[in-house]
């Protein structure tokens, strides 16, 4: 599976995006400078959410159409997508601004003619968001696109995964990525189950992450430690600047010690073996072996008096302690000469 450079199978390091959301708050300087911080930060990718109000929902006043339950309570949901999308117009220099960063850069499509638009920008993968996985008719047009498909599974339940990665064989595509996610803004820790990485990756042999809402960096610490190949974090410039998204999104600093710390994970994961290192080798120097605690003259009884298994380990295997003693020394030795196979 490959985003642009990247190979998420292959590549030994984590693809690590900054998702800009609503973080530009409606500045576009804002938002490519944004960019320009998320690679000063050691992202891989940016990612963007391409919507508008009424690509998403209705202008309505009806209760239904009021947030409950989150950091938005009590707000109509046209007005805040209103307030948060990120113009189309943006969008052309947006993607040039991350080449020229050295940033891969994809988005959320929200529905199918955001999905034709982001094909005019030779988009290199795309983002199935939470609350979107339940949209089979989307998911399938995504996935015919045969991109890449990057899928949150916030809300999901088991069946809605399996219809979601259904959805995708149908349109012949299996290059498919699961991302863990809490859809609370913010999401508890104790909420995170990181288990859930490789049981998915064991389950469903595809791809799998994290995409976090937590507030901190540990949960993408646990997630590489269980398999992630995927890490997005929310990534904002300035959390002053304030918007939708602030509360529970990294600015440059934080996530640069997310990247550090996820990086300085991947490197203690290192590989089963069971070889020592040269390091580990000269270590065992410290370790213990069969020396001659006190003089044996030639011909004198070993015993547990004379013989202990003690440091440095340059001498016999303590393995062999057993067999030596009750046996005859077949030379002298001094206290604190070693025993030695011969």
């Amino acid at each position: 599976m490959r985003i642009g450079n990247f190979n998420l199978k292959d590549d030994s390091e984590i693809f690590i995006i900054a998702e800009l959301s609503a973080n530009h708050n409606g500045s576009f300087e804002v938002a490519i400078e944004t960019i320009r911080a998320a690679k000063r930060a050691g992202a891989n990718c940016i990612k963007l959410q391409t919507y508008t109000a009424d690509t998403m929902t209705i202008k309505c006043d009806k209760d239904d159409f009021l947030i409950q339950g989150t950091i938005w309570e009590g707000r109509n949901l046209h007005e805040l997508y209103t307030e948060a999308y990120t113009p189309w117009e943006w969008h052309k220099t947006l993607f040039e601004v991350a080449e020229e960063e050295g940033l891969e850069c994809f988005s959320s499509p929200f529905d199918p003619t955001a999905v034709d638009f982001l094909e005019t920008l030779n988009t290199p993968a795309y983002k199935i968001a939470s609350f979107e996985i339940t949209d089979i008719p989307l998911i399938e047009y995504v996935a015919s696109k045969g991109k890449p498909v990057i899928i949150s599974t916030g809300i999901a339940t088991k069946e809605d995964i399996e219809l979601a990665l259904d959805a995708c064989y149908k349109a012949g595509n299996r290059d498919i990525a699961l991302l863990k996610c809490t859809s609370s803004y913010p999401a508890p820790i104790e909420e995170a189950n990181m288990i859930m990485i490789k049981d998915m990756a064991e389950r469903y042999g595809v791809v799998t992450g994290l995409s976090d809402h937590t507030l901190g960096i540990t949960v993408p610490i646990v997630a590489t430690c269980f398999g992630a190949k995927i890490i997005e974090k929310h990534f904002i410039l300035d959390k002053s600047i304030g918007g939708p998204d602030s509360s529970f999104s990294l600015d440059e600093q934080e996530f640069s010690e997310m990247v550090r710390a996820v990086r300085d994970a991947e490197k203690a994961l290192g590989e089963v073996n069971y070889t020592p290192t040269e390091k580990q080798l000269s270590g065992r120097n410290f370790s213990r072996s069969l020396y001659a605690v006190e003089d044996i003259k030639a011909g004198e009884l070993i015993t547990a008096q004379n013989l202990r298994s003690i440091r440095p380990g340059f001498g016999l295997h303590p393995k062999h302690y057993e067999k030596l003693l009750d046996t005859y020394a077949s030379r002298d030795y001094e206290k604190g000469d070693r025993f030695t196979l011969d």
